[in-house]
């Protein structure tokens, strides 16, 4: 059952299926431009991670590129890749980028510049290590936008398996805060969900006994 009334829903198209959006109803428009950002995670055979993603931008109308000349609606303004290889702990082991479309000639030649992340942790600190390795003229503006999801999935990817197997190995600290607290609102330390799944560190008000 939906929550949201009728007159609230936007119909979109997405993967080829149907798709309900839960945003108000929005005025008539024309679409301009489009981002589409894919993050997968691997677990590799030698113990590793691959951390990988795609960016695709795309525009509605046609333009004309410096040395690419017009391009079509609907062909990319830029298809980036970016892999990274990481371990248990997030320590990146390698980084390699890849630049299939975009608006310079030039555009290609800063991929290299993004194997300087092998080495750091993603982590605390890892947006202004980024801003020394590759931001500005030592990179490309949305290769590194991109490293912020790839943070994100690198996170959805091993986490859970990483402590399920730690815990089953006795490895797990039960006097250690988890990291996960107080990284969001469902996470705070006085929520519910902390309560319920990590009670030796919740500190809310807890209810009264009867």
């Amino acid at each position: 059952m939906l929550d949201h009334p009728p007159a609230r829903l936007n119909i979109a198209l997405h993967n080829e299926r149907t798709v309900i959006m839960p945003l108000t109803a929005a005025s008539e428009r024309e679409l301009i431009h489009t981002r589409q950002v894919v993050c997968r995670g691997y677990r590799r055979s030698d113990g590793y991670w691959d951390i990988e993603g795609h960016l695709v931008d795309t525009k509605s109308y046609s333009w004309k590129s410096d040395y690419r000349g017009d391009v079509p609606p609907g062909v990319p303004v830029h298809e980036m890749w970016l892999r990274l290889t990481i371990d248990d702990d997030f320590f990146i082991h390698g980084a390699e980028a890849s630049s299939d479309f975009h608006p310079f000639r030039v555009c290609p030649e800063v991929t290299p510049n993004f194997a300087a992340l092998k080495g750091l942790r993603i982590g605390p600190g890892w947006r202004r290590h980024l801003r020394e390795l590759v931001g500005g003229t030592k990179g490309c503006t949305h290769l590194v936008e991109l490293l912020a999801p790839l943070a994100t999935a690198a996170y959805q990817t091993i986490y859970r398996i990483r402590e399920k197997k730690r815990r089953e190995e006795n490895q797990l600290d039960p006097h250690k805060k988890p990291e996960l607290i107080d990284t969001c609102h469902a996470l705070a330390s006085d929520s519910e969900v902390v309560e319920r799944y990590w009670p030796d560190f919740y500190t809310g008000k807890r209810a009264a006994k009867g």
